[in-house]
């Protein structure tokens, strides 16, 4: 059996992914864990093979996650749900991490063959998405944008070095691209422009 763990943020209410996996007879949903502090620590004493995100956060907002997720539990293969019509869900250009890709709108066959390739240990990225990816300029790069996301939420430079493995000075540039190419007035006004954007929430 299959063990399949849902995570979701809380404020977000789709279609539970677990209705489709429930119904598959070689897959044993355990539960779905909201996005927070504890999220991994709690997904390792799970010990699932598979964790479909269904967010609605943007993908760079998810990749700090997928890391601490993939670091307590390195064999745990991971599929972000994404939809493609809203800005900052598709898959960055440059990614080799664990996570995988999948359209939020693909069908329940769809998702059920991807956890199956996942947990045979194939990768996992949509045709779809990944061509939008590569044809879609959005400004900010993917790196840019994550480092944004961990400073709106509090991150000193030297958490956010921490957190991405970056040197400080490294993590400071970043945010000065980010401010020139907002044209923002500091770090403070460029996290309100990229909100009033949609780049972050």
């Amino acid at each position: 059996m299959i063990r399949v763990l849902v995570v979701r943020d809380e404020g977000y209410f789709g279609v539970p992914v677990r209705t489709f996996l429930e119904t598959e007879p070689d897959m044993h949903y355990v539960t779905t864990l909201p996005i927070n502090g504890d999220l991994a620590p709690r997904a390792a004493q799970l010990w699932p093979a598979v964790i479909v995100i269904d967010t609605e956060y943007m993908v760079s907002q998810v990749l700090p996650m997928a890391d601490a997720l993939h670091t307590a539990i390195p064999s745990c293969a991971m599929l972000l749900l994404c939809d493609p019509s809203k800005r900052g869900m598709l898959p960055p250009r440059r990614w080799n991490g664990g996570l995988n890709f999948l359209l939020k709108s693909a069908a329940s066959s769809s998702l059920a063959e991807s956890v199956r390739r996942l947990a045979a240990g194939e990768r996992v990225v949509s045709p779809m998405l990944q061509a939008a990816s590569l044809n879609t300029d959005r400004g900010l790069s993917t790196r840019e944008l994550e480092v944004l996301g961990l400073a709106a939420e509090g991150e000193s430079v030297k958490e956010i070095a921490g957190r991405l493995y970056l040197s400080g000075g490294t993590v400071r540039n970043y945010l000065s691209a980010v401010i020139a190419k907002t044209g923002a007035r500091n770090r403070l006004d460029a996290i309100r422009i990229a909100r009033k954007e949609g780049w972050l929430r």
